[in-house]
């Protein structure tokens, strides 16, 4: 489990400096030549009222498929090896955006906050609420991973 929490966070490091370079100032893809859903409601209920861009489809995408390389390469499923692979990436994003806003000189910690960041519309005892959610996914999932 140590090892996967390492892999985890050196991967969502990686993730965190490359789209760091890729947005700059203006994060979640504000300023990216990409297509860009703002209003449908199930952004509401799956993005926390984030909009869905193409930069951020196929970065899911590619985080998803990459979090099951494993499993692919092993020829074999299981659910716990899924509740695995799904508790790490609900882990991975948390760690990521975090981690985004601590390395892009643009923010830091002190501009980690509801007034600096519009498109975490809401935020919950200092963190946007939709971490709290992926926090308690990743829990949930590495708890049952771990089940015999």
């Amino acid at each position: 489990m140590t090892a996967r929490l390492l892999a985890v966070f050196a991967a969502a490091f990686l993730w965190a400096k490359m789209e760091e370079e890729i947005e700059g100032e203006h994060g979640w893809a504000e300023s990216l030549p990409t297509w860009r859903i703002d209003n449908h409601p199930l952004l509401n209920l799956l993005m926390n009222g984030r909009p869905m861009t193409g930069y951020h489809l196929w970065a899911f995408s590619f985080i998803f498929f990459a979090f099951h390389l494993a499993l692919i390469g092993a020829g074999s499923w299981s659910w716990r090896a899924e509740c695995a692979a799904l508790g790490s990436i609900s882990l991975f994003w948390v760690l990521e955006d975090f981690i985004w806003f601590m390395v892009n000189p643009y923010f830091g910690w002190r501009r980690y906050r509801r007034q600096d960041v519009s498109w975490h519309r809401s935020w919950w005892l200092g963190l946007p609420a939709d971490h709290w959610g992926l926090i308690a996914m990743s829990v949930i999932f590495l708890a049952l991973s771990r089940r015999s």
